[in-house]
């Protein structure tokens, strides 16, 4: 079994954004098991967490954004990158402005930071997801594919061609993706452009700041102004950029990943449908189905008993910002007896008190020392799309959309297999326990 880790302590970064050149401070800081990785913007009035998942990824041409309401965090994939390859699986990032610093436009300093601040295992199970079956993304002349491996590593292979272009060419790199590898091969390729695309970005003012000293300028006899560190490194850098792209599905990969001209496009793209099979995965009861509560800890936490306690366990939790647990419904509830007589079926009501009991849950981890306590205090745009009845295992899903220091929002959804049956936007009341 693997464990997750997080840092050992604080460490700081700052610069200017490779697009914006905008200056940021970044501070990374030590996170409790089952965080994940969450970007938090410090620079607006309330701070807003922006989990590095891919349901939070947003269109941007040429890099990576993650968006959580109308926040915004730019160009993570070289910091993802690193923290992938270094194995961290908890991880709070501050940062004072809307994206993070470029550097040279490699992953360098990200890694080397991190490696400094040094590593520790965290007593919380480390789940992965093993690709059990073939995913393909085409776009044009480009793709990508997600391939079964007989290894408990992930291998990558990607194709850089750009033969109508004499400065690149052709470009081949493979590798078994390791903290070494990533560290020796990876962790130093640059970010590359065109000497007209540059000149056109810069028309539109992207970059100002940046000389071909700065970053790789590639005219048709090569770099301008520089010197390539690898004889290969566009195609390296291309690879570091898949990889922090891919550590958005939220769990190390194994498996095999092939990719021809493969752009963050097409990388996200895949990163979704991967979280679309580990979701399936989850459903058949696979390992990584194994509950983070069993009914036991519930009871510890929820003062509900039979027959009110519509929770049977919790097997995902994103920090204190989402949370997925599952209810059995079995023949023998109790409501089944005059909900109805000859055709059962389970009261919409009591599937949002379920979907209120999950989202309990989620906020105990946030007051469990604060003195606090969530009561239910309004239920909005609710919807009863489909009939629950026995033998459904219902999956209820609570995410948080915002959080005061007296209420707090979340959205929450049930779901039987790949139907949603119910939805809810639930608001709780943060009150003092000596109230209730």
């Amino acid at each position: 079994m693997k464990l997750q880790k997080t840092i050992s302590g604080e460490c700081k970064l700052s610069g200017k954004g490779l697009f914006s050149g905008a200056e940021v401070k970044v501070i990374f800081r030590p996170a409790e098991p089952n965080t994940g990785i969450v970007f938090v913007r410090t620079d607006l009035p309330e701070p807003v967490r922006i989990p590095a998942l891919a349901d939070n990824i947003v269109e941007r041409d040429r890099r990576t954004a993650l968006q959580n309401g109308a926040v915004c965090i730019e160009t993570p994939e070289h910091c993802m990158a690193a923290i992938s390859a270094l194995g961290i699986s908890n991880l709070l990032i501050e940062m004072d402005a809307q994206e993070l610093p470029g550097f040279d436009g490699s992953s360098e300093e990200f890694f080397q930071a991190l490696e400094k601040c040094g590593l520790v295992e965290q007593q919380a199970e480390q789940r992965e997801l093993a690709i059990t079956e073939e995913i393909s993304i085409t776009d044009g002349d480009k793709a990508i594919y997600a391939l079964p491996n007989n290894s408990p590593s992930l291998t990558i292979t990607y194709e850089l061609d750009y033969t109508e272009h004499t400065g690149i060419g052709r470009q081949l790199f493979s590798c078994e993706f390791s903290q070494e590898q990533f560290a020796e091969q990876l962790s130093t390729a640059r970010t590359f452009v065109l000497e007209a695309e540059a000149r056109f970005l810069q028309s539109r003012g992207i970059g100002m700041h940046l000389t071909p000293k700065d970053i790789l300028v590639i005219s048709s006899d090569g770099p301008i102004k520089n010197s390539y560190r690898f004889e290969n490194e566009c195609v390296r850098h291309k690879v570091a950029d898949l990889i922090g792209d891919l550590a958005l599905v939220g769990r190390p990969l194994s498996g095999r990943i092939v990719a021809y001209k493969s752009g963050h496009l097409q990388n996200q793209r895949l990163a979704r449908k991967l979280v679309q099979m580990a979701q399936r995965l989850d459903r058949k009861g696979g390992s990584s189905t194994a509950a983070l509560m069993d009914i036991r800890r519930i009871q510890k936490i929820l003062p509900h008993r039979y027959p009110f306690l519509l929770v049977d366990k919790i097997v995902e939790i994103d920090g204190d910002r989402r949370i997925k647990g599952v209810k059995n419904v079995t023949f023998n509830e109790l409501f089944f007896q005059g909900h109805f007589p000859g055709t059962p079926i389970m009261p919409g009501v009591l599937i949002i008190e379920a979907l209120a009991q999950v989202s309990g849950l989620l906020f105990a981890q946030r007051l469990e020392h604060t003195g606090k306590l969530a009561v239910l205090l309004t239920m909005d745009a609710v919807k009863i799309r489909k009939s629950v009845v026995p033998g459904d295992q219902l999956v209820l899903i609570s995410e948080v959309e915002r959080v005061r220091s007296r209420a707090a929002l979340c959205q929450c959804t049930a779901m039987v297999e790949d139907e949603i049956v119910a939805e809810a936007k639930l608001k709780f009341m943060l009150v003092d326990e000596e109230m209730v």
